[in-house]
């Protein structure tokens, strides 16, 4: 499970580009998988990072680090930094007050 993306939510062109993929399924090291509906990639410090919404009843919002392998294939990548999590977690606030 490794995704990333960047800190400016380009969600229109983001979501026209993912059409096809707004849904994914994350798989953990436990066996769990979680449905996830992808609420849109965002880049902070120049990396991109996704944001992605669990179906499973909860109000939790998953974000990973982001990058394109090719046109259709794409990588979730853990953030093991606390301070960089910290800080993508804060624009990703910033991002969707202003939504």
């Amino acid at each position: 499970m490794t995704e990333e993306k960047k800190s400016s939510f380009d969600m229109d062109e983001k979501e026209d580009e993912m059409e096809e993929a707004d849904f994914i399924t994350l798989e953990f090291d436990d066996g769990a998988e979680v449905e996830c509906e992808i609420m849109g990639i965002f880049e902070v410090d120049g990396k991109e990072y996704i944001a992605l919404i669990p179906d499973d009843e909860t109000d939790d919002v998953y974000i990973y680090g982001y990058a394109e392998v090719s046109e259709e294939e794409f990588e979730l990548l853990d953030i093991d930094d606390d301070a960089e999590f910290e800080k993508v977690v804060a624009e990703f606030d910033k991002l969707t007050a202003e939504e």
